[in-house]
């Protein structure tokens, strides 16, 4: 079962990434955050189920989900700057960026912790580094489209958002250690090892549906409707808005509710890979994920960047191989 929790996982996030850009839409100003509303909300009610389901200490429940907003804070945090970004920029692009994260925590670690760091393992995160500084260095035409397509100041923006992710992430990761490591050694009170990762876990996505709930409440004072495209709806002969039926706008969503959906998935299945305890889940994972929405984004999304891109991003997956394997 375990490996079968790992690939289901990496499916659910590759094909969640290529949901993302398509329901990141460029007019739709509040795209990114009706995202996260949808990702927040269906995350609650799994939270819900695993609360009741896997043996979690509810009395010591609210104490664990304020000790835990650091690391929630970081992960949420992270993936409403990937949700602003893939609005402007390619999936194929952004994503081996974002999950570059697994080699900050090591220099994390080594900074901070004073922990220190192997030759190969220095030499892998150099690698990434600069696979990642090569894909964007030589994204020519990209560049240019998007300075032309979006002003420089957005282009700048939505080229930044995947690294915003990659550090964000990080640190979240960093911060995760003193939480899930060791049993013995958690912040978190009243845990076992049957039930560590789901408390941790628990209080992520219970963080995650408050913030649904706080962007509601803002999109609700801007007078923007959850599933209205924000101003990307069509436009009838007379130059009104057209009115959509409840169907129709649901549909106008499919994407992002699909993405929040293997979003979740993934997340799920994750979780019970964890709870069995491997190493091997961040090379799985990690590469993985990008792997799969390369493909996808290739063939659906049409996607195509140019071969050194694609030659540096293989640089890229094999330095975070490497990296995982090295067991940093």
């Amino acid at each position: 079962m375990l490996w079968f929790f790992l690939i289901f996982s990496t499916l659910c996030w590759g094909i969640a990434e290529i949901f993302y850009k398509k329901g990141s839409l460029e007019k739709e100003k509040y795209s990114h955050l009706k995202t996260t509303v949808f990702v927040g909300i269906l995350m609650g009610i799994y939270a819900t189920v695993i609360l009741f389901t896997q043996g979690v200490d509810l009395k010591a429940f609210p104490k664990n989900f304020l000790i835990y907003l650091p690391v929630s804070f970081c992960y949420i945090v992270s993936m409403t700057c990937s949700y602003f970004g893939v609005r402007f920029i390619e999936e194929s692009i952004s994503d081996p960026i974002e999950n570059t994260s697994g080699a900050v925590v090591p220099i994390l670690c080594a900074v901070f912790l004073h922990q220190m760091l192997e030759i190969p393992a220095i030499i892998c995160i150099v690698v990434i580094a600069a696979g990642i500084l090569c894909v964007g260095f030589f994204d020519w035409k990209g560049k240019t489209e998007r300075r032309q397509k979006y002003g420089k100041k957005l282009a700048v923006w939505a080229i930044a958002m995947p690294f915003c992710y990659m550090l964000l992430d990080a640190v979240g990761t960093f911060l995760d250690i003193f939480y899930t490591d060791d049993v013995e050694t958690t912040l978190l009170v009243n845990v076992t090892e049957e039930n560590l990762e789901h408390t941790a876990n628990c209080a992520y996505e219970f963080t995650f549906f408050l913030v649904a709930i706080g962007i509601l409440i803002f999109l609700k004072i801007k007078g923007e409707k959850l599933f209205s495209l924000g101003g990307a709806e069509p436009i009838a002969d007379g130059g009104a808005a057209v009115e959509l039926t409840w169907y129709q706008k649901i549909l106008n969503q499919k994407w992002k509710l699909l993405a929040a959906l293997f979003e979740t998935a993934g997340q799920a299945t994750y979780l019970f890979a964890l709870s069995e305890g491997t190493g091997i889940a961040a090379v799985i994972l990690g590469a993985g994920t990008v792997i799969t929405s390369l493909i996808l984004a290739r063939i659906f999304l049409k996607e195509k960047l140019s071969w050194l891109q694609y030659l540096f991003i293989g640089i890229i997956l094999a330095g975070i191989i490497a990296l995982a394997l090295l067991g940093v």
